[in-house]
């Protein structure tokens, strides 16, 4: 849950720089918001899940 949580404040957090830096218009945004917010009720959801849970596992174990 913390780690979902996480990653969806960070892609809020890059969305709305992206917008007021111009680099996307507010339509195009509410368009890849939607899309996300669709496919996440799809059964398509528990796999991308499944996925980011083991790429920030992965990542959690570099060690530098």
């Amino acid at each position: 849950m913390a780690i979902s949580l996480s990653v969806v404040l960070l892609l809020a957090v890059i969305l709305v720089v992206m917008i007021r830096s111009k680099s996307i218009k507010p339509g195009p945004a509410v368009v890849a918001v939607l899309f996300g917010f669709f496919l996440a009720s799809t059964g398509m959801a528990p796999s991308i899940n499944r996925f980011l849970n083991s790429l920030a596992d992965t990542i959690n174990q570099i060690s530098f």
